[in-house]
């Protein structure tokens, strides 16, 4: 039975490292050679690197960008028809895929659709193709689609499929969220079955700034179902054959097509014969693993990814993390030391008059199961001398919530000198997104740092994720995990006595922030009208804290950062 071998190369690219990028590139294309594969597709932009974002308003980037990509050409003559996420440039600026073989490039197509919501804002830098292109590769027609293309019913996929495909090959730079992987996969399982074909689905994997890209490539038959799956947040080179007989038997018998192909197509068609069947004989490929990625398991590994590229894609080699004893700290160290190894994260215990000595033994105990170093520095010291200071203008009353935050700051700036005087190193924050959306964090305190690992995590999942880190090696304190969380900067502080219950006020941010959910409409879940209006409050008060934050890994549907834009100044109430 006639098939098409294809090889995804799910690579983790930089942004303008365009000699590394390419050397992936050769790299995994040789392996699919080995493997005796027909075509090999690697991700969106995959010669620069996603998103470049204002990087594409250079010319020498792009100079430079199309100067690699003739590099892979002709560095590529032997290897197996490759298709490659590219930029072209003709009077105006493309998203492309560049199709290469025999030591050039022999065909490109233009991304049809552009995103330009949410994270994306390709509208302000690309030019839509207006060009449908199909290459016969193995002697079987194959569609050339590019991320977004794939995700509305009709345009891109339909027209290819409607001008002859067999196979559609989609590059991919899809970024994650919590519960996202299967949601693509049904989606293409749904744009195969309707359009009777083949799909093989190659996404990028790595992090970049804020996003993390899963990976996650995969490939189904015509009737939309999975028959191969890559590896979840880390490289791999998926390969499978299609069975392109089968999908002619089922176009032949299925009436949609035909009557498809009575309209008219919405876009020109051009098609280039590259390759003829194979007809040597191929040993048959290994089934993979179908089963799909457990989602705690994947966000955990998401934020591990997401650091680990953040710091060493940025020039850093080491991590400071301020360790209280409490939960958020202790699953940032945990995250640090599996994105860096033990020997490039230091912990930093900062007690004050009001750290209770179980968290101090917390944050030891934390560090010891991390095996890494603990720098432990009292700063009653400078606490003592900054209120005395500060009693010149507050008197000497209970200095309140201003005076609680001074502790915060002395621990921002000795963290902060600890960084400097290291080279290369980077302070990482612990603040979560339960905090963070209603300004229960101190500015220049403790939100100071490069990055902000559990920035768009909120608390529940905070104690979800640890205990789904101590399941692969117990290294965070029960303690940690159960005591009521407190900031510790006055006696018998807890959390709740300025937030709702982390259980209550989660689903309340989640609907007001990630869903644009109404005052009305998130009550009427059943939450009681004064906690949301709240809540609603809270949030809107601190988008100035927010904006003056760290980057951090995105996990959710809508983070704060390139996910949701609101105004500083406003009037705006939400409700």
């Amino acid at each position: 039975m006639q098939t098409l071998r294809v090889a995804l190369a799910q690579i983790n690219t930089t942004i303008g490292d365009f000699e590394g990028n390419r050397a992936l590139m050769l790299a995994a294309a040789r392996r699919a050679a080995d493997a005796g594969a027909d075509l090999v597709a690697f991700p969106e932009l995959a010669v620069t690197g996603y998103p470049p974002e204002d990087a594409l308003l250079r010319p020498a980037f792009i100079a430079d960008a199309e100067a690699s990509l003739q590099q892979l050409a002709a560095d590529s003559a032997g290897l197996p028809v490759m298709v490659v996420g590219c930029l072209t440039f003709d009077r105006h600026l493309h998203n492309s895929a560049a199709i290469l073989h025999g030591g050039r490039v022999v065909a490109r197509y233009h991304k049809q659709r552009l995103p330009n919501y949410g994270v994306f804002d390709e509208e302000r830098y690309f030019e839509p193709g207006t060009e449908t292109l199909i290459c016969v590769i193995g002697g079987v027609e194959v569609g050339i689609t590019i991320c977004e293309d794939a995700w509305y019913p009709g345009g891109p996929v339909s027209d290819a499929a409607i001008a002859g495909a067999k196979v559609i090959v989609n590059i991919n730079a899809s970024p994650f969220h919590h519960g996202k992987t299967r949601g693509r996969e049904r989606m293409i399982g749904t744009r195969a079955a309707d359009n009777i074909v083949s799909f093989a689905y190659v996404n990028q994997v790595g992090g970049q700034d804020e996003l993390v890209f899963d990976g996650n490539s995969f490939v189904t038959d015509a009737t939309g179902d999975l028959i191969a799956r890559g590896a979840s947040m880390a490289e791999d080179l998926l390969i499978a054959d299609l069975p392109v007989e089968e999908t002619v038997r089922l176009q032949m018998h299925d009436s949609r097509l035909r009557r498809m192909r009575d309209g008219a197509m919405a876009a020109p068609v051009r098609r280039v014969d590259i390759t003829p069947a194979a007809t040597a004989p191929r040993s048959p490929i290994a089934a993979t693993d179908l089963t799909p990625p457990d989602d705690l398991a994947e966000v955990y590994q998401a934020l591990v990814v997401g650091t680990r590229d953040y710091i060493r894609k940025s020039g850093f080699e080491h991590a400071f993390v301020a360790l209280s004893g409490g939960i958020d700290s202790a699953i940032v160290g945990a995250v640090a030391v599996d994105a860096l190894g033990p020997e490039h994260v230091t912990g930093v215990s900062l007690p004050s008059r009001y750290s209770s000595e179980g968290s101090v033994n917390d944050a030891v105990d934390l560090a010891e199961r991390l095996g890494i170093r603990l720098v432990s520095m009292a700063i009653e010291p400078l606490h003592h001398a900054a209120l005395d200071t500060l009693a010149l203008e507050f008197g000497s009353d209970d200095t309140g919530t201003a005076g609680e935050n001074v502790q915060s700051r002395i621990r921002g700036m000795l963290v902060m000198a600890l960084s400097n005087h290291k080279p290369r190193s980077m302070v990482l924050t612990t603040g979560n997104k339960s905090e963070y959306a209603c300004g229960y964090a101190t500015l220049y305190g403790d939100m100071v740092g490069g990055f902000a690992v559990i920035k768009d995590v909120p608390k529940t999942l905070v104690w979800q994720l640890s205990r789904y880190r101590n399941t692969l090696g117990e290294v965070i304190p029960i303690a940690s995990i159960e005591k009521p969380p407190s900031a510790e900067l006055r006696p018998g502080q807890l959390d709740s006595d300025s937030l709702p219950q982390y259980e209550i006020l989660d689903p309340i941010i989640q609907g007001y922030v990630e869903e644009d959910l109404s005052l009305d409409a998130i009550v009427a879940r059943g939450f009681d009208e004064a906690t949301v209006r709240r809540v609603i409050d809270m949030v809107n008060r601190n988008e100035y804290k927010r904006r003056q934050s760290p980057p951090g890994v995105k996990i959710t549907t809508r983070n704060f950062g390139r996910d949701r834009r609101m105004p500083l100044a406003t009037r705006y109430r939400g409700y």
